[in-house]
């Protein structure tokens, strides 16, 4: 299934009820008098983030989203029903902007967030709100006002901790898969991620923080190149990125040129994600034939300040000190605490 980030919706809230015209017609009550209720309300549309979703893909198949008009009024000064409002649910990292204008209407960075899209309209009033003592027949009546209706773009940024970078097949989703229960699609051949994966990690000592395997970067993605600016938005709110980078003859390339070209679109797409702290890893060692690949990549790391560490998801090399260091860079440890048997 192709990852969705990016969707556009209609939603429309009901529209309220009318007021009605209506007399008494009660046996000894002469002439009667004004009886008729109000309309309801009309339903809300209700967005609430949920963390059982994590692509837009429902969008594409229902992008309509319409809640219940409020009933009409009935004699007796019976007021009527309001409409059911309805709840959308969305992936906690949505942000709504209204797709006219380009303005940015709510952000859902927390589970359970709310927020009402489109407000239901207001019932109408019924001739016997318009009684007076010197008016006491009234044939006013109002319709209902109408519901809301609002074209909305909804934009998909995921939330993680950690923000796998690299090239296509540079390693992520088999790294991925060794240190969390996520199981992504893995291939041997130049292949990149369509769906962004997420992946719990557990190390002791620390709560459990969350590393996302995102589309594979190509040369050019910042100008839309390959998935484009589609993978760098993802990874904006990461607070640690971690740079995988194949040191194995397999690829073809060379594996500074490999580092440049990604370090030049983060660069491109944004001054604030190439500062983001990021940490260098070697990865597919257990292929790796000339330790010059390996050497070089270091020197460069060396350079930048930023740490290194060489890795192979097949052998297990370094999985578990990579694991580490990425939680301390994310995570304040946790207090140990003391089990009774």
């Amino acid at each position: 299934m192709q990852f969705l980030d990016e969707a556009r919706i209609l939603v429309k809230a009901g529209d309220g009820g009318n007021g009605i015209l209506a007399f008494r017609r009660e046996k000894y009550v002469p002439r009667g008098g004004p009886s008729g209720g109000d309309g309801g309300r009309g339903g809300d549309v209700v967005m609430v983030a949920t963390a059982h979703q994590n692509t837009l893909l429902q969008f594409s198949y229902n992008p309509e989203h319409k809640a219940e008009r409020g009933r009409h009024g009935e004699g007796s000064n019976k007021t009527g029903a309001d409409g059911k409002s309805i709840e959308v649910q969305v992936p906690v990292g949505t942000v709504v902007y209204d797709d006219n204008t380009g303005e940015k209407l709510f952000d859902f960075t927390e589970i359970g967030q709310r927020w009402t899209a489109a407000r239901g309209g207001r019932g109408g009033r019924g001739n016997a709100r318009f009684a007076t003592s010197t008016h006491q027949a009234p044939t006013e009546h109002e319709d209902g006002r109408p519901g809301e209706e609002k074209r909305l773009r909804l934009e998909l940024k995921l939330l993680a901790d950690v923000g796998l970078v690299g090239f296509p097949n540079a390693g992520k989703s088999t790294l991925i898969s060794r240190i969390s229960a996520a199981r992504p699609k893995i291939a041997d051949y130049p292949f990149t991620t369509l769906e962004p994966n997420l992946g719990v990690v557990q190390v002791e000592g620390y709560r459990t923080y969350v590393v996302a395997d995102v589309p594979g970067l190509i040369e050019g993605a910042h100008t839309g190149a390959g998935l484009g600016i589609q993978f760098l938005r993802h990874i904006e709110r990461t607070r640690l990125l971690a740079h995988l980078v194949d040191v194995s003859e397999m690829s073809g390339r060379e594996p500074v040129e490999d580092f440049d070209i990604v370090m030049r679109e983060l660069e491109s797409f944004s001054e604030e994600l190439a500062a983001k702290p990021m940490i260098v890893v070697a990865t597919k060692m257990d292929a790796a034939q000339d330790p010059e690949r390996v050497s070089a990549l270091r020197e460069v790391a060396r350079e930048r300040g930023l740490a290194f560490f060489e890795i192979s998801s097949v052998t297990g090399q370094g999985i578990d000190n990579l694991k580490f260091a990425m939680a301390e860079r994310v995570l304040t440890p946790v207090e140990a605490t003391n089990r009774h048997e």
